[in-house]
């Protein structure tokens, strides 16, 4: 039985939406929409990104390409355990 093997998933660009590209970029044919809105911001310090917090204490990371480069998904990948862990529920009250 022949494996077909693909990495095709881990990258999608969406040049028809009306924000693209949403972050400065030198490169928009290496621009990964594939997660658009980033699912480590939860993880605060530890979702490995370049973000700053404001004076009010809001996570910005408007200068972080992490999510939008051609390794995000193996890097959003990579966190995922973090990520379960935070959101995993510790007993039942």
């Amino acid at each position: 039985m022949n494996e077909i093997k693909t990495e095709n998933y881990k990258f999608f660009s969406h040049k028809d939406c009306e924000f693209f590209p949403c972050h400065k970029t030198g490169n928009e044919e290496t621009f990964n929409c594939l997660f658009c809105y980033c699912p480590l911001y939860a993880l605060g310090r530890e979702c490995g990104g370049n973000f700053e917090y404001t004076e009010n204490g809001i996570k910005d990371c408007s200068n972080c390409m992490v999510p939008h480069s051609t390794g995000a998904y193996d890097h959003v990948m990579s966190k995922m355990g973090l990520l379960m862990e935070l959101v995993k529920e510790k007993g039942k009250e």
